[in-house]
C-alpha cells in the first residue's frame, strides 16, 4: 500500500477541500459522486444493521438527540427535509417527535437506500405523513422558502461541493426555518481518540466484509470521517453560507456532533 501522507489524511477547513477527495484518495470531482453512489449501492440493505455494529448501537442515541434538539412542533403545516436520509432513520424520528403531526420529505441522491426507506416507510404504515425524492444535495428540486426545517444525518461528508450544499439548504427553508446537521467530528479526549482511531482503521473495515462482504466501502467511510472539517472549522462553513445562531453539541467525546443554524 502506498504511503499517505500527512497532507492527506489532515480535515479540510471553511475554504474546502473535499470536492476531489474520495477518502485518502485524490479522484477527478466528477468521479466522486459516481464512486460516492457505488459505496451506497453496495451498502444499502446493511447500512443499518452495520450502524450499529460499527457504533456499538450509539448512532441510535445521537439520532434521538438529534431529534430532541429539533424539537418538532405537533402541527400539520410543519415539513421537514431530511437530505442524504434514504432508509428513513432519521425522518421516523422526526415523525414521532412530532406525535404523527409534521411531513418529512426524504431527499438521497441513491436509488439503493432511497428503496430501503419506502419500504420501511410501508411496513410502518407511514406512507401518508413521507415522500421519497431522488435528487442531489448541491441542487435541491425544491422552490425557495419552502421547509421549516433542513436535517442531514452522516451524510454532508459525502457530498463533493459542501458549500453548495449549504448553500441550497438556505434557500429552500423559510425565514425562521432551521439547519441541523449530525455527523462525525474529531474526538477531543485524549486516549479515546487514539482507541477510536485504531478501531476505526482496523475493525470497520473487518466487519464490513464479514457482514456485508465489502470492505472497501467501509474504508471509504471511515475515512471521509477522518477528512471532514473539525466542529469549529465546520461551524464556520454553515456561518459562511449565511445561516445564523450557528451552534454545535458534542456528542460521545466528540466522535459526533450535532451542528444547528437558522436562516434569519
Amino acid at each position: 500500500m502506498a504511503r499517505i501522507s500527512n497532507e492527506e489524511r489532515s480535515r479540510i477547513t471553511p475554504a474546502g477541500g473535499m470536492e476531489k477527495s474520495f477518502g485518502f484518495k485524490q479522484v477527478d470531482a466528477l468521479e466522486k459522486q459516481n464512486l460516492i453512489n457505488e459505496v451506497f449501492h453496495s451498502v444499502a440493505r446493511k447500512y443499518d444493521i452495520m450502524n450499529d455494529v460499527i457504533s456499538v448501537g450509539m448512532h441510535r442515541l445521537w439520532k434521538d438527540a438529534m431529534a430532541i434538539w429539533l424539537s418538532p412542533p405537533e402541527t400539520h403545516s410543519w415539513h421537514v427535509l431530511d437530505v442524504a436520509g434514504g432508509t428513513g432513520d432519521i425522518a421516523f424520528r422526526i415523525l414521532k417527535a412530532s406525535r404523527y403531526h409534521a411531513h418529512a420529505t426524504v431527499l438521497d441522491i441513491n436509488n439503493s437506500m432511497l428503496e430501503v426507506g419506502r419500504e420501511r416507510a410501508v411496513k410502518k404504515s407511514l406512507t401518508d405523513y413521507i415522500d421519497f425524492v431522488e435528487a442531489n444535495a448541491e441542487f435541491l428540486p425544491f422552490t425557495d422558502n419552502y421547509f421549516d426545517a433542513y436535517t442531514i444525518a452522516f451524510g454532508i461528508r459525502n457530498v463533493p461541493h459542501i458549500d453548495k450544499a449549504l448553500e441550497e439548504a438556505l434557500r429552500v427553508l423559510k425565514p425562521g426555518g432551521r439547519f441541523i446537521c449530525l455527523e462525525f467530528s474529531e474526538v477531543e479526549m485524549p486516549i479515546l481518540d487514539k482507541l477510536y482511531d485504531f478501531w476505526s482503521f482496523h475493525g470497520i473495515p473487518r466487519i464490513g466484509q464479514m457482514i456485508a462482504g465489502d470492505a472497501s466501502s467501509y474504508r471509504y467511510l471511515v475515512e471521509s470521517i477522518r477528512r471532514f472539517p473539525r466542529q469549529k472549522d465546520f461551524s464556520a462553513m454553515i456561518g459562511n453560507a449565511g445561516f445564523s445562531r450557528v451552534s454545535y453539541r458534542n456528542l460521545t467525546a466528540g466522535i459526533a456532533a450535532i451542528h444547528s443554524g437558522w436562516k434569519i
